[in-house]
């Protein structure tokens, strides 16, 4: 294992921000922390960082105890949400940075900083102060930097989290390249599912400092272990009482024989999609059931608002195990 957390405990006064953590992270692969804002994702980062100390507990990065290792010393990559550049430093200047506090060699260094800037798609700006470039070319030019020193351990906390949706999309299809490329192990802390299921191979759920689940993005999604991570991983609605996902309802305009039904009480047309509100006749039901479908499907079944529709699961009715 390239990271092993065995008992983390951490608590700042009265707050308990992480209440014992046992985690094993795999050489190589790209793990998501994710959880809701204060659930104690960022500390454990900070912590495998050395960023932090533990009150208990100890990390072992690639069969070393770093427990107790400043963060300097423990051969760590971090990259933070914003981006920490130095201001005065071109981009060439910064991603060489740490090359050049180790003491390297001045060609070595010009020869790594080539080849990563090729690597972050940004050798066109090595020149250019970091001001002058986007929001999403400074955090590639901060991957790049955390990359110079070749980590063992890859840390990005909130990497994308600054940026517009459409560069947070961009990128993230950009990091899963680049880890395929680089195949550092790699840690990242997000409160986007999307983010954390498109991304990663692994994903650990935390919730009020302790884990709730670790999968892979299919496997949380679809067997996922209790409601919170059920409720949290994706949209949830409840039809007949129990949870399911929007897009796992099958919709009629003529099927008595199906239980649920009533009208389109909201139709709403979002990109490729179309989201429904139905609010069933049965009156046990009194929350309505969100459905969605893609506007041929919407368009085949003529919905609009007051239209009286069935549902029933095409998928098994959600529960957690």
């Amino acid at each position: 294992m390239s990271i092993e957390i065995t008992g983390v405990q951490k608590s700042f006064g009265d707050f308990v921000a992480l209440s014992d953590i046992d985690l094993q992270i795999p050489t190589g692969q790209l793990t998501a922390l994710l959880g809701p804002s204060g659930g104690g994702k960022s500390t454990l980062l900070r912590i495998i960082a050395g960023l932090d100390t533990a009150d208990a507990g100890r990390v072992v990065i690639e069969g070393t105890d770093t427990t107790h290792v400043p963060a300097q010393k423990r051969n760590v990559g971090f990259v933070f949400q914003h981006y920490a550049a130095f201001k005065h430093m071109t981009v060439a200047k910064n991603v060489a940075f740490g090359l050049e506090i180790r003491k390297r060699s001045k060609p070595e260094i010009e020869s790594k900083v080539t080849e990563l800037l090729e690597l972050v798609h940004l050798s066109q700006f090595a020149h250019r102060l970091p001001s002058q470039l986007s929001g999403g070319q400074r955090q590639r030019m901060a991957l790049a930097r955390a990359l110079a020193i070749e980590p063992s351990v890859l840390l990005l906390d909130e990497p994308f989290g600054a940026l517009d949706a459409k560069v947070r999309k961009e990128l993230r299809d950009w990091l899963r390249r680049l880890h395929d490329e680089v195949q550092v192990t790699t840690v990242f802390v997000t409160h986007d599912q999307e983010e954390a299921l498109e991304v990663a191979d692994s994903i650990v759920v935390i919730n009020e400092g302790r884990i709730e689940q670790i999968g892979s993005p299919d496997d949380l999604y679809d067997r996922p272990a209790n409601d919170f991570v059920l409720e949290f991983l994706g949209p949830v609605t409840r039809l007949a009482g129990k949870a399911i996902r929007p897009h796992d309802i099958e919709v009629s305009v003529n099927d008595p024989d199906w239980p649920t039904h009533g009208p389109v009480t909201r139709w709403t047309r979002v990109g490729f999609g179309v989201r429904l509100e139905v609010s069933p006749t049965d009156p046990a039901q009194r929350e309505p059931v969100q459905v969605w479908l893609t506007r041929a499907e919407a368009a085949s079944l003529n919905l609009s608002e007051g239209s009286h529709v069935w549902l029933r699961p095409t998928e098994p009715l959600l529960t957690s195990v």
